[in-house]
């Protein structure tokens, strides 16, 4: 199918919008989404000229190609699109690259690997591309490096093998961060190797890190603090800021998470970091001068994730400003939490739904928000201290897993190209958002 999809839309507003601090690591074309979160991994996009509105019904796709399952959430970069799934009867992981204009499959890997995680239905990890080449990570912890434009097999790991990792109850997760040369990544082995930085051209180890072994799910995150550059290690018994030259602990505030469950990524506001888990809650951390020293400036009340006071997030990833914080709570519920406090101010369903572990992911885009929920909609709306105020939805894609007695879509898309990039466990599609 390769409709082009026309819109009606308005003359673009003034933006007004609080940007995130900029980090100083891999930057990548602007119109590109080469990883997880984005040019920037902070999850924003930046293109110029995108709709306004969105046209009512199954959104026109430029093309759509079938795939299959996994929850692997699509990277863009280069005119390619790359994307990890699992052929179940065949017992493979597949690494796929697509021609992003007309959604070809270009090339692909296959792997044979035997699952024994919870939810099997096939790799987690955004791909990560950076400098011609791209980095996959597979459910049980298969690391691959291949050449971008033609699927060459560079180098590879495996986390079992190579550093008797434990596969966590979910699978690996967590996309690994460019910094220079290196390619830093949450293996959770043996020996200090909770987090390892190899050579990202040839795979030679260059330092690792941290005697916990459980990997937990959060990516690993760049930020600066005090003018000093870290990375931010969220994993299921501390938060830990590591030296990104050679893995020296910076500081480190204890915090034992119930089930592993550190999943949405930190978020820097100047010198403070906001942190989100579905059964602890929130905790907002704040980093001294020197950017060698942490304290928790507030944290909620509640360690149930059924009556929550704050924010009890399962995978999305919260919007911080340093007022306000936006993020979709344990049962679904889209909430605003002031962020000097973490009182509460509002809360509300209308582009989420009610359930356990109730997704939407919230993609800032100038003065308003895409939102993609676990229904497959895509929402553009409006979000501020006085409420969510909904200005469009349509359907991306149809949710195509069950979970909780109800159909789910859990994959991240991409925004790239003036489009969006989505999948499901039947397709992946691309849609154009161009005014």
């Amino acid at each position: 199918m390769r409709t082009k999809s026309v819109f009606s839309v308005r003359p673009p507003r003034a933006a007004a919008f609080l940007l995130l601090v900029l980090q100083p690591f891999a930057i990548c074309r602007a119109d590109d989404w080469p990883q997880w979160g984005g040019p920037e991994r902070d999850l924003v996009w930046r293109e110029k000229g995108i709709v306004r509105t969105l046209p009512t019904g199954l959104l026109p796709r430029v093309w759509s190609t079938p795939i299959g399952e996994g929850y692997s959430g699509p990277a863009v970069a280069d005119g390619r699109v790359y994307v990890m799934d699992r052929i179940k009867a065949r017992g493979e992981e597949r690494v796929l690259c697509l021609d992003a204009a007309e959604g070809n499959i270009l090339w692909q890997h296959p792997y044979r690997v035997q699952y024994s995680v919870d939810y099997p239905a096939g790799p987690r990890m955004t791909p990560l591309v950076d400098e011609g080449r791209v980095y996959t990570i597979g459910a049980m912890g298969d690391m691959y490096c291949f050449g971008a434009a033609d699927g060459e097999l560079l180098w590879q790991k495996n986390f079992r093998d190579d550093y008797q990792t434990k596969v966590p109850t979910w699978g690996m997760v967590a996309s690994p961060l460019v910094d220079g040369n290196q390619l830093i990544t949450i293996v959770g082995g043996q020996n200090k190797a909770l987090v390892v930085s190899f050579d990202k051209a040839t795979g030679k180890e260059l330092w690792r890190a941290l005697e916990d072994t459980e990997p937990g799910y959060c990516p690993p995150t760049p930020c600066t603090f005090g003018g000093v550059r870290q990375v931010i290690i969220w994993h299921p018994h501390a938060v830990s800021s590591l030296d990104p030259a050679g893995g020296k602990v910076l500081w480190e505030i204890p915090w034992d998470v119930k089930a592993s469950l550190c999943i949405p990524m930190p978020r820097q506001v100047g010198k403070r970091l906001f942190l989100t888990s579905f059964y602890n809650g929130p905790r907002m951390i704040e980093v001294g001068s020197d950017g060698k020293s942490a304290t928790v400036v507030w944290k909620g009340k509640s360690n149930s994730e059924e009556r929550t006071d704050g924010l009890h997030s399962i995978m999305p990833t919260p919007w911080v400003t340093d007022s306000h914080i936006y993020g979709v709570c344990s049962y679904g519920q889209l909430r605003c939490l002031d962020a000097k406090t973490g009182q509460r101010l509002w809360e509300t369903r209308a582009a989420t739904g009610d359930g356990r572990w109730w997704n939407a992911f919230l993609i800032p885009h100038e003065d308003r928000f895409f939102i993609h929920n676990e229904q497959g909609d895509l929402i553009i709306a409006e979000l501020s201290p006085a409420g969510y105020k909904e200005l469009s939805r349509a359907k991306l894609v149809a949710p195509t897993r069950k979970v909780n007695e109800r159909m789910t879509v859990w994959s991240h898309p991409a925004f790239a190209m003036k489009s969006v990039f989505a999948r499901n466990d039947k397709e992946i599609v691309r849609v154009n958002l161009a005014e």
